[in-house]
């Protein structure tokens, strides 16, 4: 869904002036704290925004993948609040900040749209928030499914983990549970 949504503006940005940048499995996009110079669209590949917490644990705040723009609320603000790695090899369009700016304050239908991807993005914030406030495991796999339609690869649920903020081996157990169920 949020790739069909983002489309159009997706296909505003490639016109503007950018360029390619290509990112390693596991490397930095940018660190909490790093003045904000880009906004990217992931072309492949998928990235992740962090955020660490006190006690050493992260957070997914977002899944980026083709199609979407990472950290979109990065535009208005001079650095970043959280850091973002590439999950797995990724390709990036990078706009860069001032001049997306400027073109939003010049193009009424980019304006428009930009817009739009926010609202949306707001939207999905709030289920993720709803994901995170359910008290078990299996409230919150059941809620990532339901949004999503299904687990991803097994080797990708620590990163699933991550996103529903428990334990890797308190979903590993939850999965195995629904297994022996045989509800999977």
């Amino acid at each position: 869904m949020i790739e069909i949504m983002s489309l159009p503006l997706v296909a505003l940005l490639d016109r503007l002036e950018g360029r390619e940048i290509d990112f390693a499995a596991g490397s930095p996009v940018f660190h909490q704290g790093d003045p904000v110079r880009f906004i990217h669209v992931v072309r492949s590949g998928v990235l992740h925004l962090v955020r660490h917490q006190d006690n050493g644990t992260a957070l997914v705040l977002q899944r980026a993948g083709p199609n979407t723009i990472l950290a979109e609320a990065s535009l208005y603000s001079a650095s970043y609040h959280c850091a973002a790695r590439a999950d797995v090899a990724a390709v990036t369009w990078a706009v860069p900040r001032a001049g997306l700016l400027a073109r939003i304050e010049e193009d009424t239908k980019l304006a428009i749209a930009w817009a739009r991807h926010l609202a949306h993005e707001v939207q999905q914030a709030r289920l993720q928030s709803e994901i995170l406030s359910l008290k078990t495991v299996a409230a919150r796999l059941d809620a990532w499914v339901s949004w999503h339609g299904s687990l991803p690869a097994r080797g990708h649920w620590s990163t699933l983990a991550r996103e529903v903020g428990v334990s890797p081996e308190a979903l590993y157990r939850e999965i195995a549970s629904r297994r022996g169920r045989g509800t999977i």
